[in-house]
């Protein structure tokens, strides 16, 4: 698999079967969609039509399987949600045996529920720019140490291009607050098996 950051929550994963992209909203913050005709489309929450036919769409908790892609969805409290709702979705995913957590906008509480449903993670992709829009370095360092990834990547910053209804923090001052250091920067990032390590460490894939 080989994973692309592309600004805001964006991500797209590539394996030989197939590609997804994740919370492609970057026509809405004045990016360019990254989505193409025949992806695995999929949103943490709310969202407008995808640009290009999907070759599925994932918007909801339940679980998919496709193009050898297992999909679970997680209900969540949004960041922004009353305490006793549920309208955003966290996505555990399993790619070439590499499991995978996209947080998105949530709540940093989980209950012992959400937990065991989300179990070992290898990668965990959790925004980090704060203001009141997501979580921020403390909400996602809370996350972290409930849910012990091996790997974090860091997502929904300050970016190029990007206009965000709430300024959101840069990644530099993000990493002080999350008290973390990247093991590494990259442009596009593949897992080995040598990443995955007992301690967790954090990745910075750089803006596509």
């Amino acid at each position: 698999m080989e994973l692309l950051f592309h600004g805001a929550n964006c991500i797209t994963i590539a394996t030989k079967n197939a590609r997804l992209t994740i919370d492609d909203n970057l026509a809405d913050l004045g990016g360019k969609t990254v989505e193409k005709a025949g992806d695995i489309v999929v949103f943490t929450g709310a969202h407008a039509d995808p640009a290009q036919p999907a070759r599925l769409l994932i918007d909801q908790p339940g679980e998919y399987e496709v193009a050898g892609i297992s999909v679970f969805g997680i209900p969540a409290r949004a960041h922004i949600d009353e305490a006793n709702a549920k309208t955003a979705t966290m996505y555990k995913l399993l790619i070439d045996d590499v499991k995978v957590l996209v947080v998105g906008h949530i709540y940093p509480e989980l209950s012992e529920q959400q937990l065991e449903a989300i179990s070992m993670v290898d990668i965990m992709l959790v925004p980090v720019g704060g203001n009141g829009y997501t979580l921020d370095g403390v909400g996602a360092l809370s996350l972290i140490k409930k849910i012990e990834p091996k790997l974090v990547i860091p997502t929904h910053y300050a970016a190029k291009g990007l206009n965000f209804p709430v300024p959101q923090a840069a990644l530099e001052d993000a990493l002080k607050t999350l008290a973390m250091e990247a093991t590494e920067t990259v442009t596009r990032f593949k897992p080995k098996a040598a990443d995955l390590t007992d301690s967790t460490q954090l990745i910075v894939v750089e803006q596509s």
